[in-house]
């Protein structure tokens, strides 16, 4: 987690809400890193976890990643929860919840969804107040 969250310090160089991702091998090694770029790129699909994803596909050379794990310093969106079941990766570690638009379990249960044909065991919580502490930070200057 303290990848992700150097992740998404970084983000804040661009303006982008602070999120990291980062995608770990079996062996524990990291395959790929990401943090928002969506003010960045002017990218609304370029969300810390998407590119994680991309990464690690691109360094593995294919896009099954799984026996990999997806780390993030936010719960998932369905959009990038979506893409971590497309990519079978069969475990996520979040940092904060997100009431407002979280698809692990807050709002939506899409990684979990029984309809689907991959399921995700989500690890919530992983220093979620060095997490939650950071957006709260980026949004109170943005007010």
């Amino acid at each position: 987690m303290d990848l992700a969250l150097q992740e998404a310090r970084l983000a804040l160089e661009t303006g982008d809400v602070p999120i990291g991702a980062i995608v770990v091998g079996p062996e524990g090694e990291v395959l790929g890193t990401g943090r928002n770029r969506r003010e960045a790129d002017q990218d609304p699909t370029a969300h810390a976890e998407v590119l994680a994803l991309r990464a690690a596909a691109g360094a593995l050379g294919r896009w099954r990643l799984d026996d990999c794990t997806l780390i993030v310093t936010l719960e998932p969106c369905a959009m990038c929860a979506g893409a971590t079941v497309l990519a079978r990766i069969p475990r996520l570690v979040l940092g904060a919840w997100d009431s407002k638009a979280g698809a692990a379990g807050s709002v939506f249960e899409v990684l979990r969804e029984p309809r689907l044909n991959h399921w995700v065991e989500v690890h919530g919580g992983v220093r979620q107040d060095a997490c939650a502490e950071l957006l709260r930070q980026f949004f109170a200057r943005q007010r």
